[in-house]
């Protein structure tokens, strides 16, 4: 769990947990990001981005579904723990969140390295 963004790490050793999710999301997020800016395409809407990276990567692919499948995750339970008021967010469901964070980062950069 230490390739992904320390406040991320912090937040949940310090079980600040929706923080942790919240902070794994956007790790995912942001380096899918940085994935299609090769592309020269970027959105300010994290569906927009996702469903690019699901067409041009995944459908395609260049990237296993099982990744898709991480960050589309991590966007709906980022989402509930941000705007739902009664969520409450598991230790394990963010320990999940931090290792999947982990994973993708590494193929994302794994992907990166390879262009």
């Amino acid at each position: 769990m230490r390739n992904v963004w320390p406040s991320s790490r912090n937040a949940y050793e310090e079980d600040r947990l929706a923080n942790s999710i919240n902070r794994s999301y956007y790790a995912m997020f942001h380096a899918t990001r940085a994935l299609l800016a090769l592309d020269s395409f970027d959105s300010k809407r994290h569906s927009t981005i996702i469903g690019y990276f699901n067409q041009h990567y995944i459908a395609t692919g260049k990237i296993e579904a099982t990744y898709y499948q991480m960050l589309s995750n991590a966007f709906r339970v980022r989402n509930k723990t941000d705007y739902d008021d009664f969520y409450v967010v598991g230790r394990d469901e963010a320990q999940q969140q931090l290792e999947n964070a982990t994973s993708f980062i590494a193929i994302i950069k794994a992907k990166l390295t390879q262009l």
